[in-house]
């Protein structure tokens, strides 16, 4: 009797949970393998990955890929919710598997077939609201109590040992009142920003310099320091949701209405009185005359490079600045116009920028070869970086273990009332601003490195899409012009305008290669074509 090639699958969900989990995992299904007589070939595992969505699980794609290849005849999870938590995706990879003669055994459940992926899938996706519901729950009965449930805001701090509750931070607490004060002195949002940048003012976490956006907000959501009902004492929460989009595996954040916001004072973290903090809202009271359903048109691109382009100069987006005499639009640095920081701002034709672009595309579109010789030497570059890169994650995982058990056992000396309580604050927060800055450099490291494949079909589609575009650029919004302008979008990651020394237009395009390449480790219709490359199709298009 032939020994049936198997692998085994394990994941676990949050980096909170015990890293271990994997290989106690693998034990249970190597002794089921030896048990059941089958040779485990090899192990796909994902590690604080949650089961909601296959994106960004490189361990399962791998595996999916390596089954489109024949490489095994079984795979062995402890459970079926291992592979997916969402009945569509653990349906979409039964079908997948079962299509490549590759059964499903759980340690816990036997052979896998429709009824049992059904219901364990429908069971999963259940505990998997149900959770998110309790987790809800708790966050209403915080607010009720006084408590936040929501981020820091600008001029808070954690209390150190209180948890849920926050504490003013004075330097910041001046920041805001000066805001508010010179906001309601007639200064505009932009000068306050450049000033508050020029005198080196602490910023909100993660920033560069201050933004006009950062003060003035958004309406609808009430964000924006200008608008944070914090700062007179008043907790607000529940304004926005995040959804998970099914295409991209992205949240995406949703706002709620506002009948569904919860409201509860809190005195003890007011900033502004209420003098200063009513004549900054009638300030700011934004326009009803415009319908939602028109307010949501105008935040689409009307462009195909809307929200793509980039200035050279200081990295920020780039946007319209109005049209010259001709009719001709005008492209300028958002940063300089937000805060006055880019040092040096130029302008630009939009038309112009457009053309170069899609000629930049088509000319590389027409050059097949040289895209093999790119994924091919860009594959080497990746697989050279994948181990330094694993290295640096697996450090980051550590220490964020490590400090937060940290952050806990100083927890429980004050509560246990060991040791000095001023020091252990101080030691608090410092370890709370250190994991807290762990957490992020982790989110901002770049997904597992995978292999791409130049994908010839998509070569001739898109050079003829392109084509199309270029003819009909120049018309106006129309629905033709709406759907190339995707198409254009699902090719670019960013357009970059410099200036060169000489005061001519130098422009990089950063291509994704979405619809040029497709990863072995990738299937698009499973994974709603996710980006596996993200650099540029070089050259850049110089001295225009």
């Amino acid at each position: 009797m032939a020994i049936i090639r198997a692998v085994g699958y394990s994941r676990y969900s949050t980096d909170l949970q015990n890293e271990l989990s994997i290989e106690d995992q693998q034990a249970l299904i190597t002794r089921y393998a030896l048990a059941n007589g089958m040779a485990i070939q090899q192990f796909y595992s994902d590690a604080a990955q949650s089961g909601a969505s296959i994106f960004r699980r490189d361990g399962l794609l791998q595996l999916l890929a390596d089954a489109r290849e024949g490489l095994f005849d079984a795979v062995i999870v402890e459970e079926l919710d291992r592979l997916a938590r969402d009945m569509e995706d653990l349906a979409g990879i039964h079908k997948r598997l079962s299509f490549a003669g590759i059964e499903i055994r759980a340690v816990h459940e036997g052979v896998a077939n429709t009824v049992t992926v059904g219901l364990r899938g429908l069971v999963g996706q259940l505990f998997r609201e149900d959770n998110a519901r309790k987790i809800r729950r708790g966050m209403t009965g915080n607010i009720s109590r006084g408590r936040t449930a929501g981020g820091r805001a600008f001029g808070y701090r954690p209390h150190p040992t209180e948890r849920g509750e926050l504490v003013i931070v004075p330097e910041e607490a001046e920041i805001i009142r000066r805001i508010f004060q010179e906001f309601a002195d007639g200064r505009s949002a932009v000068e306050i920003a450049h000033g508050l940048t020029k005198d080196k003012c602490p910023m909100p976490r993660g920033a560069r310099a201050w933004q006009a956006s950062t003060i003035y907000g958004w309406a609808e959501r009430r964000s924006g320091i200008l608008r944070n009902d914090l700062y007179v004492g008043r907790i607000v929460w529940n304004k926005t949701r995040f959804v998970t989009d099914p295409e991209t595996g992205r949240r995406v954040s949703r706002s709620n209405p506002a009948e569904n916001w919860l409201h509860h004072d809190a005195p003890h973290l007011r900033i502004i009185d209420d003098a200063v903090w009513d004549q900054v809202q009638a300030m700011i009271t934004p326009d009803r005359t415009t319908s939602h359903s028109d307010r949501a048109k105008m935040r689409r691109p009307t462009r195909p490079l809307s929200g793509l382009l980039r200035c050279g100069a200081c990295g920020g987006g780039m946007s319209v600045k109005g049209k010259d005499r001709s009719g001709r639009v005008r492209i300028g640095c958002t940063r300089h116009v937000q805060s006055r920081t880019c040092p040096k701002p130029r302008t630009w034709y939009l038309d112009v920028v457009e053309e170069q672009v899609i000629g930049l595309l088509r000319g590389e579109l027409q050059k097949p070869a040289m895209l093999d010789l790119y994924v091919s030497e860009y594959n080497k570059a990746r697989a050279e970086y994948a181990a330094g890169m694993l290295r640096r994650r697996s450090k980051l995982e550590s220490r964020i273990k490590q400090l937060d058990a940290e952050v806990s056992r100083l927890i429980d000396f004050v509560a246990r009332g060991i040791g000095n309580t001023d020091r252990l604050a101080a030691d608090y927060e410092a370890r709370c601003e250190e994991l807290a800055s762990a957490k992020a450099e982790l989110e901002d490291e770049p997904p597992a490195i995978t292999p791409v494949m130049l994908h010839p079909a998509a070569l001739v589609g898109y050079r003829l899409d392109l084509a199309k575009l270029a003819q009909i650029m120049g018309t106006d919004n129309s629905s033709e012009t709406t759907r190339y302008a995707e198409i254009l979008r699902g090719l670019i990651e960013t357009v970059t305008i410099s200036e060169t020394a000489k005061g001519q237009m130098e422009i990089t395009v950063a291509g994704k290669l979405r619809a040029l390449i497709d990863a072995p480790t990738l299937k698009r219709r499973l994974s709603g074509g996710a980006v596996v490359a993200e650099e540029g199709l070089e050259p850049p298009t110089r001295g225009l």
